[in-house]
């Protein structure tokens, strides 16, 4: 372990911080150690009621000398340890990782030692009283997504932090988010413009509440929630010409011909000058065009809707619905390189494929960095495919994984090519015009897509030359390759006097492989360990939580492996207040069972004596 820092080793100790002088040659040590299998040694070491070295990370060369000491006495033998004199005793490691933990995101929260980090919907800008409640349940750490909203919204942001720290007396970090390099899909031709109408029905078919449509002289038709004039009514808008609104009475039978030719009636429940509200037991196929007609008391059933007099009314010009491309396993996709509207699979008049699915990309320079066989994933990992062809202006992907019925790829969605060496700066010209903002406001800037050291140095220079106030870095390890150079990249964060690591699990799961996200996570957490560098758990914590208000049971127990990093993240929902109360209560207990992979051993409850029988007892 010693001999694995010399003059090699040396060059990428140049410029440590001394906040992190001894943590980053415990790093060393750490990874020095783990290049061979110990698993015999420590089977071996715990037969002995020795230390097996498993829980060491913090303190990896004073936790080997110690065992060595006792083998020796054991053995009757003197063996020479070499003294070095930056090793770290285990006391040392644990308070070296807990001073790193107060300088970047904050003292500990008395009670609960890791803290709650929150992710800012754009409301928070107004809403001076959902960050106040937020910081009330227990919120250490306010994270601002950059890839959203601007820099007057962010603003307000912070001066609503600013106003609920000052009410409450609770200190609280800011952190921000630059959006980095995503690589997403393109724009789709728009979808047609006809909706399906339908009302709710119970298990037997029959109606429970009647569809609900707003026919609107305003041009804000295809809404789904509540329209401007509404007064709180959700339905769908459709514009229609005033003048006919105006005509209508309530009891009024509306009588139309949908997109498929069916007869359709809608009855008029409600009217204002500028719109009125009808209902229907029917489901229907609406699009511009249609003619509304008023029904004649005495028409009947008719099929034809009679003309004039100002009886019949078209619906206007509707917006196009957002399109989609529906892929199964085996179809064909080309990602085009530039940013022509893409359209799904074309068929002709007997089913044939004319022109298979095609969609841009937001970074075309990648067709540099793609090989045919390489994988492709898309939206999250719900899309798999392999790279067939990769042509001048176009790479021709194979799909390999959606479900039977077919998974939608839709516009703006994530795509990931884990086995391609994607030449990408992590600062993008936007985060680099966002950076102004960041370094006078933030006290934490995340790095997204932080794969090599020189992404690091490139952000640390930039920081260097915005003035004397440098948030703390934080790297967001996103990629399979930032997961191979996370030792590298923490030695040349270890040269900012604060740094962290967030493992930002739902672009590593795609990345690395879902089955080896356990592994991967659990590795990220030794190394960082080992650097005494703080760790911020995120992605999709307790997220049916926070955006529909019940947790599943699998989130309640991936919350509570969360305790063993400095911080847990937690994304924006309606529900969010209910998440981070929550979580709080799942941390607070937590600590008394475990601290990182040492568990902790307090009173056990099921340790209580057993209650004797008396009818069973014998003397």
């Amino acid at each position: 372990m010693i001999a694995a820092a010399p003059s090699l080793e040396q060059r990428r100790l140049d410029g440590i911080h001394p906040n992190y002088k001894q943590s980053a040659h415990n790093l060393l040590h750490y990874l020095a150690l783990r290049r061979v299998d110990l698993r015999l040694v420590q089977r071996r070491l715990a037969s002995l009621g020795l230390s097996s070295l498993g829980r060491s990370e913090s303190h990896v060369l004073g936790a080997v000398n110690a065992v060595t000491r006792v083998l020796q006495d054991l053995a009757g033998k003197a063996v020479s340890i070499t003294s070095f004199p930056e090793a770290v005793d285990m006391e040392l490691g644990e308070l070296l990782l807990r001073d790193h933990a107060n300088q970047l995101l904050g003292c500990e929260t008395p009670g609960r030692p890791v803290r709650i980090m929150v992710t800012m919907p754009s409301e928070a800008a107004s809403d001076g009283t959902l960050i106040r409640r937020l910081l009330e349940k227990g919120m250490d750490c306010m994270r601002i997504n950059c890839a959203h909203d601007n820099p007057v919204i962010w603003a307000q942001m912070i001066t609503r932090l600013r106003e609920a720290e000052a009410s409450i007396g609770r200190k609280c970090t800011i952190v921000m988010d630059l959006a980095g390099p995503k690589l997403r899909t393109g724009p789709l031709e728009p979808g047609l413009a006809v909706l399906r109408i339908r009302p709710n029905r119970d298990a037997f078919g029959r109606v429970t509440r009647p569809a609900r449509i707003c026919l609107s002289s305003k041009a804000y038709a295809l809404k789904t929630g509540p329209s401007p004039e509404s007064e709180g009514h959700g339905e769908v808008v459709f514009p229609v010409a005033r003048e006919w609104i105006a005509s209508l009475q309530i009891g009024d039978i509306l009588q139309f011909n949908d997109t498929r030719g069916a007869l359709r009636t809608l009855k008029v429940c409600e009217i204002t000058p500028s719109q009125c509200w009808v209902e229907t037991d029917q489901t229907c196929y609406l699009a511009e065009g249609i003619t509304l007609g008023k029904k004649p008391p005495d028409a009947g059933c008719a099929t034809k809707i009679p003309d004039g007099g100002g009886r019949t009314a078209q619906i206007g010009r509707l917006p196009a619905q957002e399109n989609y491309i529906t892929l199964r396993e085996g179809d064909t996709l080309w990602i085009t390189r530039d940013q022509v509207l893409g359209h799904p699979t074309q068929f002709d008049e007997q089913g044939n494929v004319t022109a298979p699915a095609t969609i841009g990309c937001t970074l075309p320079e990648v067709f540099d960095s793609v090989e045919p066989n390489h994988a492709i994933w898309f939206d999250d990992g719900k899309i798999g495919g392999i790279v067939e062809a990769v042509e001048p202006v176009l790479i021709r992907v194979r799909i390999t994984q959606a479900r039977p019925k077919g998974e939608k790829l839709r516009a703006d969605k994530g795509i990931n090519l884990p086995d391609s060496s994607l030449r990408l700066s992590a600062l993008t010209e936007r985060d680099i015009e966002d950076l102004d903002f960041v370094a006078k406001n933030a006290d934490i800037v995340e790095l997204s897509f932080a794969n090599t050291a020189q992404d690091v140095e490139d952000l640390q220079s930039r920081l260097s030359k915005l003035g004397s106030r440098r948030p703390a870095i934080v790297l967001k390890i996103e990629t399979r390759r930032a997961f191979e150079n996370l030792p590298e990249m923490l030695l040349v964060a270890m040269r900012s006097p604060c740094c962290g690591v967030m493992i930002a699990r739902g672009d590593l799961a795609v990345e690395c492989g879902f089955e080896r996200l356990a592994e991967v996570q659990e590795e990220i957490l030794w190394v960082c360990e080992a650097a005494h560098v703080p760790v911020i758990w995120a992605t999709q914590v307790l997220e049916t939580l926070a955006k529909g208000g019940m947790p599943s049971r699998a989130e309640i127990t991936d919350a509570a492996m969360g305790h063993r990093a400095e911080c847990v993240m937690l994304n924006k929902g309606p529900q969010i207040i209910r998440a981070v109360s929550t979580l709080d209560d799942i941390l607070r207990r937590m600590q008394s069972h475990q601290a990182k992979k040492q568990s902790m051993m307090r009173e056990l409850h099921l340790a209580r004596p057993m209650p004797v029988d008396p009818q069973k007892s014998r003397v």
